[in-house]
């Protein structure tokens, strides 16, 4: 049996690794093999700005039963950080605060997005996390576990069917609007691939907790590969007085190799599709050189852990940005 779980495992790997490498085979053939300076470096210095932000960041899971909730929430998810950007890419570097009274998740946290010649779409994500403060919807007091883990990286492709790279330059980066376009709606198609990981030396559930699951909610450590299609739909409008706006849904489906440790061994969930909702909603507004920005974006995954319990994964980005830019 512990063969064929292995051997399980290799493929599912495998099958992570080689379509992630398809996503990026998409994505760099985008560029007409023109080079990939061509591709993120914009030459154009009257696009470049310098910005100050703060922002919110959290990669949180849930284990649900018929009526209980547990979920587990890092600490210190604030940061304020200095960045740069243009028309093409935006480089944000961020320091995280941390409270006195509070114990401090270590994370390493990284999600970014790119448009590749006006219609590919593409978002990487990488979360590290080690600390989480451990919640639920019943009577029980909070506790922090400093010896859970977790670790998600990923990549999101979406193939849009009108051009959308100027709006998200005016959104993000506080460019001037040079195609005229008021409104701007359109959809999409894509592919998307991860890995997702926790584990806590214990099981994630404490021993009052546990009282309101069955033994199997009580993981060790859970490891997940997921491939899966996804479409979109992005909208972009200009509003009076030099605001624009944008909302953005990308639901998916797809399938997920899982497999769990719990107390006494291992096991395989019997259904393997996952679900998943990405959306972002945003506002800029521009005035002279200055440009605010302030973004949110969201992605939920869901899928099933067999004996009445599911697994919900949260993945949280908030930014407000104030950018001046190098030439007007």
């Amino acid at each position: 049996m512990l063969k064929i779980l292995n051997i399980k495992k290799t493929l599912a790997l495998k099958l992570f690794i080689s379509f992630t490498c398809s996503l990026l085979y998409i994505t760099a053939h985008a560029q007409d093999m023109e080079g990939i300076d061509d591709l993120l470096l914009d030459r154009d210095i009257d696009n470049y700005s310098f910005r100050v932000f703060t922002n919110f960041k959290a990669n949180k899971f849930s284990i649900l039963s018929e009526t209980s909730k547990a979920r587990f929430a890092p600490n210190n998810r604030h940061g304020l950080g200095l960045g740069i950007a243009n028309r093409k890419i935006i480089l944000d570097l961020a320091f995280n605060i941390k409270k006195a009274n509070k114990e401090a998740t270590k994370k390493f946290d990284i999600q970014g997005t790119t448009i590749i010649k006006r219609r590919h779409y593409t978002n990487l994500y990488f979360q590290s996390y080690k600390g989480f403060t451990a919640k639920n919807n019943f009577d029980v007091d909070y506790d922090f576990r400093s010896n859970m883990r977790s670790l998600s990286f990923g990549i999101n492709y979406l193939y849009t069917f009108n051009d959308i790279e100027f709006s998200y330059a005016l959104l993000k980066a506080g460019l001037e609007d040079n195609e005229n376009k008021n409104v701007l709606i359109s959809g999409g198609i894509g592919l998307f691939s991860g890995f997702n990981y926790f584990s806590a030396n214990s099981g994630i559930l404490t021993e009052d907790t546990s009282l309101f699951f069955n033994d199997q909610a009580n993981i060790r450590r859970f490891q997940g590969v997921t491939v899966g299609v996804l479409a979109g739909l992005i909208s972009y409008f200009k509003l009076p007085e030099n605001i624009t706006a944008t909302v953005n849904i990308m639901p998916g489906m797809g399938v997920m190799y899982k497999k769990l440790t719990i107390e006494g061994g291992s096991y395989t969930p019997s259904n393997p599709m996952i679900y998943k909702l990405d959306f972002m909603l945003g506002l800029g507004y521009n005035f002279d050189r200055f440009y605010i920005s302030l973004t949110y974006n969201n992605g939920l995954y869901t899928t099933d852990f067999d004996y009445s319990n599911r697994y919900r994964l949260n993945v949280t980005n908030a930014k407000l940005a104030i950018g001046y830019r190098f030439k007007s």
